[in-house]
């Protein structure tokens, strides 16, 4: 979630390897852009923004990563059960997460199992796929499953972040082969996973329609039949993608390419400044069953205001999943603010909304995890993670996963 707003293309390029850290220009943060015709009262947010800024809500935390130069397509642990073989074609049976919940749908504003029944996902994202490749293996995702309660588990795959040869349009395969091992591990530990389309940059998704219908294709042929697939089609619209002209005409595209593979699956779509303005998608949804609109906050800078323009659009009959959050500001750096991440998640918890945490990564930034060094094997301690890990986990803890 970064903005680098209307600098030019060229010194966002200039300034990619300066900003590897996650850092960002300091103007390019602030509050949810009101909307005096669906917010009644919008609160000024500079005091609670650390870094201040205009328009945006994007954080550092997707920001190109100093790992990126470790990414190796063949990287693996020692588990053999990751690999990007087709998995088997065949429904999940037991008791497991899965098993007992099967396809999941969209009724009103709810998620519903198969039963019909109210259904909420909470999970992790990863950070880039790429990045951090080493948190894709069986033992990290069994731990968020058995430790911390997760049932979802969020596969944040780049498309194209300034040019960095890592993301999708720079490394095709190897990118979606670190995807699909992830959810491979999902439906093998009989979790949910969400295949994230990580459109960051360029800003407005419908710049690769053609590689999104592409990989879209491919990936909804390969896992047509397992209820454990949740597609989001576009991460973060933003850098001024409309609703009305570039990102609904682009998911009028795109869905309908999943469907004709898996006719079922729940599809996210986000919406424009970052998946903030999630009123637009309100006064104009897209005509498909199945369908949720993104929300992305981040504790410390989107407050009131956004939580209400949540709640209107509930209210309003919108289904929304939250498909990344964190405790801390916009940056994915400065402080935690649990006080205000504890009212989201309890609005979330009430209304049945499905969230996931960003992210699954021992980056030096305050919304990961895992502490630097203390490893991506899973099975960790309270010691391996940040203040941030432990909160999140707690706050896992005091629900089911099942």
């Amino acid at each position: 979630m970064k903005k680098f707003g209307k600098i030019a293309l060229s010194v966002i390029a200039s300034a990619a390897i300066i900003l590897s850290c996650g850092c960002v220009p300091l103007d390019e943060y602030s509050s949810v852009p009101s909307n005096d015709s669906i917010i009644t009262s919008t609160s000024t947010q500079s005091s609670e923004n650390s870094i201040g800024g205009d328009t945006s809500g994007s954080t550092s935390s997707d920001s190109t990563s100093s790992d990126a130069s470790n990414f190796d397509t063949s990287s693996s642990s020692s588990s053999s059960s990751q690999n990007t073989s087709e998995p088997d074609n065949k429904p999940s049976t037991g008791d497991g997460i899965v098993a007992t919940h099967g396809q999941l749908s969209v009724k009103g504003t709810n998620i519903v199992d198969k039963n019909g029944n109210p259904y909420q996902l909470r999970g992790m994202s990863t950070h880039g796929l790429t990045w951090f490749p080493d948190f894709v293996n069986e033992n990290s995702f069994r731990t968020l499953r058995d430790d911390w309660n997760t049932n979802v588990v969020r596969m944040a795959m780049y498309v194209d972040e300034w040019g960095n040869g890592m993301c999708y349009m720079g490394n095709k395969q190897g990118s979606r082969d670190m995807l699909e091992k992830g959810v491979n591990l999902c439906i093998e530990l009989d979790m949910y996973a969400i295949i994230d389309w990580h459109v960051l940059n360029p800003g407005d998704p419908s710049k690769y329609t053609n590689e999104a219908a592409e990989f879209f294709s491919a990936v909804s042929k390969k896992y047509a039949g397992f209820p454990n697939i949740i597609y989001e089609i576009c991460n973060e619209p933003n850098s001024g993608a409309d609703w009305d002209n570039n990102i609904k005409p682009y998911a009028e595209k795109i869905i309908p390419i999943i469907r004709e593979n898996d006719p079922d699956a729940i599809i996210i779509v986000g919406t424009p400044t970052w998946s903030q303005e999630v009123d637009k998608a309100l006064a104009n949804p897209l005509k498909f069953d199945n369908v949720m609109y993104a929300v992305h906050f981040y504790a410390d800078t989107h407050r009131d205001d956004l939580r209400n323009r949540v709640k209107i659009c509930v209210n309003g009959g919108l289904p929304i999943f939250v498909s990344e959050f964190g405790m801390c500001d916009a940056s994915g750096g400065g402080g935690n603010n649990f006080v205000e991440a504890e009212k989201w998640l309890s609005m979330l918890d009430e209304l049945n909304i499905s969230y996931c945490n960003w992210a699954l990564a021992d980056k030096q930034e305050t919304c990961c995890v895992i502490n630097p060094g203390a490893g991506a094997g899973g099975n960790w301690s309270e010691g391996q993670l940040t203040e941030s890990g432990k909160w999140i986990r707690n706050w896992f803890k005091k629900h089911t996963n099942n």
